[in-house]
């Protein structure tokens, strides 16, 4: 009889294995082979991995399915052997380890992005992990483990789709150095969305060593309070002759046990040049521990893709930005009904930049098509700023559109007791995760008094609860009602928040503005409602954070409540505003609206719009631009280096200073590519001057290519003409077509330790011809001293740091013809 993972997991801990590729390389994987093909046509060479890492200790072995996809095995023409695949290398796992311990079905990034940031869908995304997960447990697997994500919405579609066997799923991300991923997600964001759609255990695996690793876990420790799991590499990779080793020994690996446990970590195991060795230490020091119990924290958190964000528990309460709502606003029920962005963008930035904390997304418009006018919405917020979202709809089809859409958590708005939408709502909140927004309400209507309230939100706490979703994230809506008609409106509100506090003990929310209709001074009565719903304990304020009477009563309220630590939201808050109005001094503070993001900018021509077009990523409007530009007697070159170019290079700034990240980046991109198609019709086939020819590839033996995509596109929007190789590619061939289009950069990718080394091979081989070309290497496992130590004349770094080298590199090149 097999062992109960989740029974045996919270007994005590678990030690996992370590790095299957690692291993199937030392028994002889050939470079550029497909590792998840030996379980058909050499299942006993990955039976003898299993033996080693059960023979040190291991309670856990993983699938040879790491890139077993049906996208991934289409890169060797396999796709019609997923299943069999899948199925056959938990089988062969389940054999190695018997009923003595587990099987974890192993599924890894598809190396594609979903849209927006690529063309993948996010339900085509879904469809392909579902199908491996289904075939994994058919094979007999006790757990599903999703490895070295680097997107949280790939890592949102692979959790679905594991969770839809009903094993237990274990998800680990990978981070960098600065603690992000590539796509710009910090340990935090990741946590707390992979809690939220029911993961067993998350962590972090690969890219880093252990105090990696255990600096990423203990980010995470910070928001959630599920157990961790840490896969380490042995330490960051380093050349030695011509072999990349990891250098970490299997006593300092072991060293660290002990404060990854501290830090919650239930079940250890190995990534990148982990051995047996390696497991068999570390699991000797992780056994003789004593697991922690920690505690819960209590708040409700929501996360984007590249922040994160705390309320409830005694934290600060926050702002809800109000404006994306075409209520009352022609222009925007205009653009929604015409599936534009423009306002919707323009909002969210501006929401962003006066201190709201998430933005409520609403898009309802009569006699629309809701369901894609919200994942449109979703998309353009998630591009303009970094700030979560609440996703507000009364068509369930709308919101279910919304949370496939949303790159991290949101909040939905909304749920309430009734029957109808308890049954609607709760299963997609679970299946696709999210905090709720529970309307006080049940199906006899408002109740008029804050007991009646509190009964309502017992009932869809109960519901939540029984349906397996965490209290932390029911946030009640207390309801406030116009005084105006109800005199005692304002008072039972404020009573329902109270009792909903002290008896719930769940966050409260409340759309502040309502309690003023049928009012003239609508402000007054808004911004001293909403200080004593704060000192009443209301946690999240629905408002418009434009308005500076509500800012001003916001952080006023914080402070005397006692819910704004030592003042500091309050003094920068009044910081800024001294700022904006001129004055030096934080105590004289401006009546006016506060300046927001955009109203700091300056548009005196057709060359501003080009140029904040590209740094918004407005594909909307950039054509239009271009139109105008030509119109007013610009020539194509002059529209390119006035004005695209210009916010292309603010971009790059942007990206140095982590204000922007990689899908900002890819969005300004494209937006690019849509002002060059146009230009191009003008230039009847001129493309006009080029930056240089740059020759880009995968070395041989290695399928790995989304570092070096990125490059390409943002080369080509640099004016550079980009002869892209494609991956895996022969060195003779990458050397003929050096020759054949004269280019005056040669650039290498690699992302294996296998292969890393071809990178030396071409370059050594690009000598011996006389080809003088200019070298720039780069991926993953490549570093600085690597490059140097091949001789590259450069290397590459991120993807818009390379851009500006490879620019350096033509110009030295040319000034030496």
């Amino acid at each position: 009889m097999p062992r109960d993972f989740r029974k045996e997991f919270a007994r005590g801990p678990l030690l996992f294995d370590g790095a299957t590729g690692t291993m199937l390389q030392r028994l002889g994987l050939k470079p550029g082979g497909c590792p998840d093909e030996l379980n058909l046509s050499e299942p006993e060479l990955v039976s003898k991995v299993h033996r080693a890492f059960i023979e040190a200790g291991a309670d856990i072995v993983t699938t040879n399915t790491f890139g077993a996809t049906r996208i991934k095995l289409k890169e060797y023409g396999l796709e019609d052997k997923t299943v069999e695949i899948n199925r056959t290398s938990a089988e062969l796992a389940r054999k190695a380890i018997g009923d003595s311990g587990f099987v974890a079905g192993d599924m890894g990034p598809s190396g594609l992005f979903i849209e927006p940031v690529g063309n993948l869908t996010f339900d085509d995304c879904l469809a392909n992990y579902t199908e491996q997960a289904q075939a994994l447990k058919e094979g007999g697997a006790d757990l599903i483990v999703i490895e070295t994500m680097m997107d949280i919405k790939e890592m949102k579609a692979a959790i679905i789709g594991a969770k839809s066997t009903g094993l237990p799923v274990v998800a680990t991300m990978t981070f960098d150095e600065t603690m992000r991923s590539v796509l710009g997600t910090p340990p935090e964001s990741f946590a707390i969305m992979a809690t939220s759609l029911g993961a067993d255990a998350i962590g972090a695996n690969c890219s880093l060593g252990i105090e990696g690793i255990l600096t990423a876990i203990e980010a995470m420790a910070e928001v959630t309070d599920i157990p961790f799991i840490a896969q380490p590499n042995a330490g960051l990779p380093i050349m030695q002759g011509t072999k990349t080793i990891f250098p970490a020994t299997p006593e300092e690996m072991a060293s660290y046990v002990p404060r990854l446990a501290s830090a919650g970590v239930r079940i250890l195991g190995g990534c990148c040049g982990t051995g047996a060795e390696h497991i068999e230490a570390m699991g000797r020091a992780f056994k003789a521990i004593t697991p922690v119990t920690r505690t819960p924290h209590g708040h409700t958190a929501l996360a984007s893709r590249t922040s994160f964000q705390l309320f409830g528990a005694g934290r600060a309460p926050i702002i809800i930005g109000e404006r994306i709502n075409p209520t009352g606003r022609k222009k925007l029920t205009a653009e929604i009904k015409e599936g534009k962005t423009t306002t919707i963008r323009k909002e969210a930035r501006a929401q962003a930049g006066v201190g709201a904390h998430t933005l409520d997304v609403n898009i309802g418009v009569p006699g629309t098509d809701e369901i894609s006018s919200m994942t449109r919405a979703v998309f353009s917020v998630n591009d303009n700023c970094s700030l979560p979202i609440v996703i507000d709809s009364s068509l369930d089809g709308a919101i279910e559109a919304g949370l496939k859409a949303c790159d991290g958590k949101p909040m939905i708005n909304s749920i309430s007791a009734e029957k109808k939408k308890l049954d609607a709502i709760i299963p997609v909140a679970k299946q696709y995760g999210g905090a709720l927004l529970g309307l006080a309400l049940d199906d006899t209507g408002i109740p008029e008094t804050a007991e009646g309230r509190l009964k309502a939100a017992e009932k869809i706490l109960e519901r939540m609860l029984a349906a397996g979703l965490r209290r932390e994230d029911l946030i009640i809506d207390c309801l406030a009602m116009t005084v105006s008609a109800q005199p005692n409106g304002a008072v039972e509100t404020l009573k329902a928040i109270r009792l909903i506090k002290k008896h719930l003990g769940l966050p409260t929310v409340l759309g502040v503005s309502n309690i003023s209709f049928g009012l003239p001074m609508r402000g007054l009565i808004n911004s001293n409602f909403l200080a004593m719903a704060i000192e009443a304990g209301l946690d999240c304020a629905i408002i418009n954070p434009m308005n500076t009477a509500m800012m001003d009563a916001y952080y006023a309220a914080t402070v005397l409540g006692a819910r704004d630590v030592r003042a500091e939201g309050y003094i920068r808050y009044a910081e800024r505003k001294a700022a904006e109005s001129g004055h030096q001094t934080a105590e004289l503070i401006s009546s006016g609206t506060p300046a927001s993001l955009e109203a700091k900018r300056v548009i005196e021509g057709v060359r501003d719009k080009l140029k904040y077009a590209i740094i918004d990523g407005d594909e909307e409007h950039i054509v239009g631009f271009v139109e105008e530009a030509l119109a007013e007697g610009l020539n194509p070159i002059a529209v390119s280096n006035e004005g695209l170019i210009p916010g292309l290079e603010e971009v790059g700034k942007l990206f140095a200073a982590n204000k922007y990240f990689l899908p900002q980046v890819m969005l300004s991109a494209d937006t690019m590519k849509k002002a060059f198609a146009r230009l191009k019709i003008e230039m009847k086939g001129d493309t006009g001057p080029s930056a240089g020819k740059v020759l880009l590839a995968t070395v041989e033996g290695d399928i790995h290519d989304i570092g070096k995509n990125i490059v390409a596109t943002l080369l080509e929007n640099h004016a550079f003409e980009v002869i892209d190789l494609g991956k895996n590619v022969p060195t003779e061939k990458i050397l003929d077509e050096a020759v054949k289009h004269d280019v005056d950069i040669v650039g290498l990718s690699a992302l294996m330790t296998t292969t890393v080394m071809e990178m030396d091979n071409v370059i050594k081989k690009l000598e011996e011809r006389g080809i003088d070309a200019m070298t720039i290497v780069g991926g993953a496992v490549v570093t600085e001293e690597f490059s140097e130590k091949i001789h590259a004349d450069e290397y590459g770094g991120d993807a818009l740091g390379a851009v500006d080298k490879i620019k350096r590199l033509v110009a030295l090149r040319r000034e030496k013809k």
